[in-house]
């Protein structure tokens, strides 16, 4: 069942009416409302419409609301409306389908409102009660089971994996589950997270368990995946200020007469150092047994945990530096060797003022004839965001 009134009070917020005075103590609203341009270069899309340039306009309002129903209890609901207008939506019959998906138990997707031209879409991404109490921590509801340890492609994220494409969800996505940890001392933990599907097969679950190993954080998980099982290991530490991380997976289909893989086994290694001058570098390798594709659709790929990548083998680096005290400078660089491409993705951030940023971003794909990257299309976009 929609929330028809969250519709409404969003749509206020988007034209700028909502207070941001917080009522009570206990109860905290946030967010922020974001317009932007995206251009998108020579996409090739699928017939009937293939390679052209197009604008697309978007309005984004994301609402945060927090109450402290009690010292231990907590209730969060956090919500996405986006208006999406320009030819993306005129010219493409399925983009308003890859846009209204909840993969969740529950479809709160909501397409508020459907034209030729515009469409707006509204779904909560976080709706969830946390509960509190010396060394237990349970919540039940939408929520990001952040299981990942690296920075950049998290295999260990069996729940809601993130993708460094998403330019524009920086909150990344949740999942409906119900996840219980248990703090066994100040370095160990073990964590139960069950994410039923709306079909049996669909479901994840699996359990976790962190502790201190000379000096390294380290994490194991074993459970279930989609009519399948899964295990896998994390670690993170550091070497002479640089940070070492990892994480592995493995995947095996528990009826290997179905269509898809039968095992696959995912791992990412990464380092990351600061330098003096406060540059901050990542640097990233990938394997994925399963990785790899026969095409690519600008905007409209999706990625899964157990296939986290569009290469069996990928090497990401990302630069981020302060040029001025107002403007941070960021590169990420993904090179595809078995498929002889490039991904190149610059962006600068201007804070106007305390609550006022401008961002313009790239995404630039480079790839050889025999490439799935080979006309998959530039991307670029520019925004403006109001925080409150």
């Amino acid at each position: 069942m929609q929330c028809r009134l969250t519709i409404v009070l969003t749509l206020i917020m988007c034209v700028g009416l909502t207070p941001t005075v917080h009522a009570a103590d206990d109860l905290r609203i946030g967010g922020y409302v974001q317009a932007g341009l995206v251009q998108i270069f020579s996409a090739d899309l699928p017939e009937p419409i293939g390679s052209q340039n197009f604008m697309e306009y978007r309005l984004q309002n994301r609402l945060n609301v927090r109450w402290d129903a009690s010292p231990n209890l907590t209730f969060n609901w956090q919500m996405r409306t986006r208006l999406f207008a320009g030819d993306p939506v005129r010219e493409f019959p399925q983009y308003a389908e890859v846009i209204d998906t909840d993969d969740g138990i529950v479809d709160l997707s909501w397409m508020a409102i459907q034209r030729d031209s515009w469409l707006l879409h509204h779904v909560p991404d976080r709706l969830y009660a946390e509960w509190q109490a010396d060394d237990w921590d349970i919540r039940v509801g939408r929520q990001r089971v952040n299981w990942g340890v690296n920075m950049i492609t998290n295999p260990n994220d069996i729940f809601n994996i993130y993708s460094l494409y998403d330019f524009d969800y920086p909150e990344r996505p949740g999942s409906d589950a119900i996840r219980i940890q248990r703090h066994l001392d100040f370095t160990s933990r073990i964590e139960l997270a069950v994410s039923p599907g709306r079909r049996s097969r669909d479901s994840v679950a699996a359990l976790l368990y962190a502790f201190d190993f000379n000096g390294y954080d380290m994490q194991v998980i074993a459970g279930y995946y989609r009519e399948g099982f899964t295990a896998g290991a994390g670690w993170a530490g550091n070497l002479r200020g640089a940070g070492i991380k990892g994480e592995i997976m493995y995947y095996a289909d528990i009826d290997s007469g179905e269509e898809g893989r039968d095992t696959n086994f995912i791992a990412a290694l990464s380092v990351d150092y600061m330098f003096e001058n406060s540059l901050f570098v990542v640097a990233e390798v990938l394997y994925n047994r399963a990785g790899g594709r026969e095409d690519f659709t600008l905007l409209a790929e999706q990625l899964r945990p157990d296939n986290p990548s569009f290469s069996t083998y990928q090497a990401t680096t990302q630069f981020t530096y302060p040029i001025h005290p107002l403007l941070d400078g960021s590169l990420a660089a993904i090179w595809y060797p078995d498929e002889s491409a490039l991904f190149l993705s610059p962006s600068l951030t201007w804070s106007v003022t305390q609550d006022l940023d401008f961002r313009i971003l790239g995404q630039f794909f480079a790839g050889g004839s025999g490439s799935v990257f080979a006309d998959a299309g530039t991307l670029v976009t520019a925004s403006l965001t109001y925080n409150f």
